[in-house]
């Protein structure tokens, strides 16, 4: 029986606007020009970053399984068949770290169900750069995803963290769509208390990187604007 291939998880960059080598180590670019075959996010954005690395594997013999909400659970079963046969496949994400606010998890999962070893690679992930850059609590920290999107449940949330970062001391993360960035600091400024800090991290690694971190007292006397920016929330304490 042939032995069994492995799968790498491959992280992307942030952003277009600089450089690979600037963002992803040399042995990454070194492992995605070995590999013929990825399960990613977006077919265009993975041959696009593939490139941008410089992989010396022509671009139209690369195998690519696309992965999204819109595939079939029997067919992401079907994503490693060649890594059961001994051919070594990389997970990509959209942008930072598989598995990390990212569907990459299903796939890892399936990996170690089928006893396939799962190789993570060193890469840039937004929101541990954001927590690397807030000043706020590193060792207790919880990634809450999207908030929710009733106003109502959406305000509690932002109340139950505050109360959070005030007892426990715990930083809280989370994420907005970008054109909604605006309208979720809006929210938070009228619902959070003056002393809560509250950590904004826009376009991390890119050129107009931008990342501040102030009490809400602070930010209520500035005009803030980050729509269409990508930006990671983080609520915490003193």
């Amino acid at each position: 029986m042939a032995e069994k291939g492995l799968l790498y998880l491959i992280p992307s960059m942030l952003g277009a606007d600089v450089p690979a080598a600037q963002a992803i180590p040399p042995y990454n670019i070194e492992v995605a020009s070995s590999l013929s075959e990825f399960i990613v996010e977006n077919v265009r954005t993975a041959r696009r970053f593939l490139l941008k690395c410089g992989i010396t594997t022509p671009v139209e013999e690369i195998i690519f399984h696309p992965l999204n909400a819109h595939i079939p659970a029997e067919d992401i079963n079907s994503y490693l068949d060649n890594a059961m046969n001994g051919k070594n496949i990389g997970l990509l994400s959209e942008a930072g770290c598989p598995g990390i606010a990212d569907p990459g998890a299903t796939v890892v999962q399936l990996a170690h169900r089928r006893n396939i070893r799962v190789i993570p690679l060193a890469g840039p992930s937004s929101l541990f750069m954001a927590l690397m850059a807030s000043g706020l609590n590193g060792q207790e920290f919880a990634f809450h995803g999207y908030l929710p999107k009733e106003k109502g449940e959406r305000m509690n949330k932002l109340k139950q963290m505050e109360a959070s970062a005030k007892k426990e001391k715990t930083t809280h993360i989370f994420i907005e769509t970008p054109y909604r960035n605006d309208s979720l600091i809006k929210e938070i400024l009228e619902v959070c208390r003056p002393e809560t800090m509250l950590s904004l991290a826009s376009d991390i690694s890119q050129n107009a990187e931008q990342i501040h971190t102030d009490s809400i007292a602070n930010w209520r006397t500035k005009k803030i604007s980050r729509n269409n920016r990508p930006t990671v929330f983080l609520i915490g304490n003193r």
